[in-house]
């Protein structure tokens, strides 16, 4: 079955775990910020990082609405251009955080649909898909091109859902932002996060997760020994 599409057919699974990648399973929400804060200066604006790294994950329009609240539409899609650019340049070195593709396996193994559940633009996801090197794994792909509004707006959670044939209260949500949990509890799915993206795990908590892991390997060795919200899932299907 293609990724990105569902079957429907009687044996596919009726639980799914929903993946974030930037920051989750791929180590580059610093090169995210570095690329915004270049893109930024090369368009004659001035934003400190420490902002730029609060709102990565977010909707790259929203991104910009509360990263440069004064300047002109034109100013900005300046800065989204330079962006695409600089980001382009990182993407040769990104790497995937530790366990992150055995994780999916182990997930796919368990009998649940496995959803990558980003808005990524499709030239970032096609680099991000192959440092995964999963597709035997997915059940479903999102990207920039489903929505009209990425996180902290549901819609990528909803087509997720959609695409793997499940319900919310049978899915679970594994990003590294707020935007994730927040964006997963406003459908009802319950979210585990990890701390990659450089989030820490009060504010995690704050915004709703279930449960907050180091990394992804962490998630690992809770889905093997049995507990947290993945292995639930395989009880309740």
């Amino acid at each position: 079955m293609p990724p990105g599409q569902h079957g429907g057919m009687s044996d596919a699974p009726s639980t799914a775990v929903l993946f974030d990648i930037d920051g989750t399973l791929v180590d580059s929400n610093y090169a995210h910020i570095d690329a915004w804060w270049r893109a930024a200066r090369a368009a004659g604006e001035s934003v400190d990082a420490w902002r730029i790294h609060r709102a990565i994950g977010m909707d790259s329009a929203k991104l910009l609405e509360t990263l440069l609240p004064d300047a002109s539409d034109e100013t900005r899609e300046t800065v989204k251009q330079f962006n695409t650019a600089y980001f382009a340049e990182h993407m040769p070195q990104l790497r995937l955080l530790p366990e992150a593709r055995d994780l999916l396996r182990a997930v796919a193994e368990a009998g649940h649909a496995v959803v990558l559940a980003t808005s990524a633009p499709e030239n970032e996801l096609t680099r991000l898909r192959e440092l995964l090197d999963a597709e035997e794994w997915l059940t479903a792909v999102t990207s920039s091109e489903d929505v009209e509004q990425a996180k902290p707006d549901p819609g990528i959670i909803q087509v997720a859902l959609d695409r793997a044939g499940v319900r919310a209260d049978a899915a679970v949500m594994v990003g590294d932002a707020m935007w994730d949990v927040e964006s997963a509890g406003r459908v009802g799915v319950t979210s585990v996060a990890v701390m990659t993206g450089g989030i820490g795990g009060d504010e995690l908590r704050g915004a709703g997760a279930a449960e907050v892991h180091d990394d992804a390997a962490a998630v690992l060795a809770a889905l093997r020994s049995g507990g947290g919200a993945i292995a639930a899932l395989g009880r309740r299907a």
